[in-house]
């Protein structure tokens, strides 16, 4: 009987940049790893800010919520206006939801986010005495806040470590193989558990402000990167 022809293998066509990165093929960070990578975004930027313009909790609830699926360019260029109007629950449910639609309509599901503003803002007056409240729990309560927004309140309106993890935070941790998981809870998990205490309060600006400027998503900037002797990413642009 005649042997069967051996198939070519099939040869792997190299990762695009902006592919979603491989979840679990690399070995994780040691802690004291981890501990250098903080070390080193800490010392570029000890005291990093988030970037959504607000003026008090309220308003940066409500700049949190309108940002879902948008950018923080895009809804900086519309809160100014409407927080000029309505810097508390008790003005912004004064103003309404068709007026609220007029003044954030160049932000993507503006009717949606519209409708949930006005919305939470009763419920804020309502049920906590017009005030945010101090509790994941009661946060997420409300209408349009999801875990992420809850996190985010909780560490810039209150210094609370609370890691919120968003697209670039899931993005940097499963590509450099910091935090990988298959959902933002597992990131955010991961990090919990791999950040050292004292980095907590900042590690999600660290980790944000590194996605959106260095490890982006098409064009990642590995040449500049602070962490990339550390990063496991196989398609990284700089010698390992």
């Amino acid at each position: 009987m005649a042997k069967k022809s051996a198939r070519p293998k099939k040869s792997r066509k190299p990762a695009k940049a902006g592919a979603k990165p491989a979840l679990g093929l690399s070995k994780p960070w040691s802690n004291a790893q981890i501990a250098e990578a903080f070390r080193r975004l800490q010392a570029a930027n000890p005291e990093p800010k988030g970037e959504l313009k607000h003026i008090n909790p309220f308003t940066l609830l409500v700049a949190v919520v309108l940002s879902a699926q948008a950018t923080d360019a895009g809804v900086n260029k519309a809160t100014p206006a409407l927080f000029a109007l309505a810097d508390t629950p008790e003005k912004m449910v004064a103003l309404g939801e068709e007026r609220v639609r007029e003044l954030i309509k160049t932000i993507g599901l503006y009717r949606t986010k519209a409708r949930n503003v006005v919305e939470l803002s009763r419920r804020l007056v309502a049920e906590h005495g017009g005030q945010v409240p101090h509790s994941r729990e009661a946060l997420q309560a409300l209408p349009g806040v999801g875990r992420k927004t809850a996190n985010v309140v909780l560490n810039i309106a209150f210094g609370e470590p609370t890691i919120a993890v968003d697209t670039h935070i899931f993005r940097v941790g499963n590509r450099t193989g910091l935090a990988p998981g298959k959902n933002p809870f597992e990131v955010e998990q991961k990090l919990e558990q791999a950040v050292p205490a004292h980095y907590k309060r900042h590690a999600h600006h660290w980790l944000i402000l590194h996605g959106r400027y260095t490890c982006a998503a098409r064009k990642p900037l590995c040449e500049k990167c602070l962490i990339a002797d550390l990063c496991r990413w196989p398609e990284k642009t700089v010698a390992q």
